[in-house]
């Protein structure tokens, strides 16, 4: 392949992986033309690509862009999986369809600068896609604001009695400050009176 031809190569390689920061490796070894055709199809229904790439080609251009750690995982026969929400859907699509194509294989994935090599791949699928984790998240909020939100919409009686226990703690205390002012009026004269006899003493 001459120079000309590797670099065009490696400039579409790297239009068409800028701002790609999740992807997953895949070995086609053992898959017929027919089966891949129908596992391309089927990916792209879920918005899932796949790009066959020649390995030094690609991890030049992945260096470029930042992902030289995603091109260290490009070992033998392999393609780019990428796209839909989040590398984790494209692994759990990967894997369905390994049950029925047993030579489809998940190398490796690389998910936000971490990476996952095969005997972690199992265990990324088990991940939160991003919709999965935003709804954990709104769950997590609701479940903290329960509380309150049964405070507001509590019967008028309840809140009633909130407020008027509020009303009870805060003239209790209005009390107190009441009864310690009054005995501190009462003990002022005699500390005065104390003090004009002591004086008149000497």
């Amino acid at each position: 392949m001459s120079k000309p031809v590797k670099k065009l190569i490696r400039d579409e390689l790297i239009k068409r992986f800028d701002g790609v920061t999740q992807l997953a490796i895949v070995g086609f070894t053992g898959v017929d033309a027919n089966s891949t055709n129908a596992i391309r199809a089927r990916l792209a229904e879920k918005g899932i690509r796949v790009s066959v790439v020649k390995n030094s080609l690609a991890k030049q251009a992945f260096r470029q862009l930042g992902l030289q750690d995603a091109g260290e995982l490009l070992d033998g026969p392999c393609a780019v999986a990428y796209g839909a929400d989040s590398v984790v859907t494209v692994v759990r699509e990967l894997l369905d369809i390994g049950k029925e194509a047993p030579n489809l294989k998940v190398k490796a994935a690389f998910m936000e600068g971490d990476v996952f090599t095969e005997d972690k791949i199992h265990a990324l699928s088990k991940y939160p896609t991003q919709e999965e984790a935003i709804g954990q998240v709104i769950s997590c909020v609701l479940s903290a604001g329960a509380n309150l939100a049964a405070c507001l919409i509590a019967p008028g009686g309840q809140i009633a009695g909130i407020l008027k226990g509020i009303e009870e703690n805060a003239s209790a205390e209005a009390e107190g400050d009441a009864e310690g002012d009054a005995e501190a009026d009462a003990e002022a004269p005699a500390a005065e009176e104390a003090a004009d006899e002591a004086v008149a003493a000497n």
